[in-house]
């Protein structure tokens, strides 16, 4: 299903993907055991990092491996303002649906950034590449995009799913009808095939606590 094309390992070539695809889901709009563990997260991450400067911030590990990827587009990395949002304004999660939030949950927690693709509207196979800077999709909030050359993207049979720079696109999105669903970890040169292992595992956990009749295929890390 999944085929790497030969720009992509030439442009980042210690870069991976993972990508996980979980079927038989029953997504809903909410569930007390996906809140109860989103609660104790915040309270983790507050008391974790809730005294700490946004330099020691950038310092983490997976924050520093994204800010180098993303300051070669002169960009920020996104999922460092949303932790910031929780442990210095100690803002709550959002509730948007249990696929949602099971996968930012593990975004929060292991800081590895990630896409939520409904895989029945995916037009197999996927390609993983390199952009051109040609290639133009609607983003989830409906806004029309033109990729940035040599940004890591994912496309199937009808465009660009999603992007580093730009997240998923609006065409393949998650929502509450959702019954089959791809997971998919974009990680730069400095993240290690276990983290995104386990971040997926962290995603997989959380769909089953709202939906454990759901069946989990193998993980899968494609790398150069």
């Amino acid at each position: 299903m999944f085929i790497l094309s030969e720009k992509w390992k030439e442009v980042h070539p210690e870069a991976r993907v993972a990508t996980l695809i979980i079927r038989n889901v029953q997504n809903r709009e909410t569930d007390p055991k996906l809140e109860t563990r989103k609660r104790a997260l915040e309270k983790e991450l507050c008391l974790n990092l809730g005294n700490k400067e946004e330099n020691t911030l950038k310092n983490i590990p997976p924050i520093q491996a994204y800010t180098t990827y993303y300051k070669r587009f002169k960009k920020t990395y996104p999922l460092l303002q949303q932790l910031k949002t929780v442990v210095i304004r100690q803002q709550p999660f959002p509730t948007v649906s249990g696929l949602v939030d099971a996968m930012f949950l593990a975004e929060m927690k292991n800081l590895l950034l990630t896409a939520g693709h409904d895989l029945g509207k995916v037009t197999a196979p996927v390609y993983i590449s390199a952009a051109a800077g040609d290639e133009h999709y609607v983003k989830l909030n409906g806004e029309s995009q033109t990729t940035k050359p040599k940004d890591m993207i994912m496309s199937d049979g009808e465009g660009v799913i999603s992007s580093v720079l730009y997240g998923p696109d609006e065409r393949t999105r998650m929502t509450l009808q959702t019954r089959e669903v791809l997971f998919v970890v974009y990680a730069p040169a400095g993240i290690d095939a276990e983290s995104t292992h386990r971040h997926l595992e962290d995603i997989r956990e959380n769909v089953l606590l709202f939906s454990p009749q759901a069946e989990a295929e193998p993980i899968i890390i494609h790398s150069c």
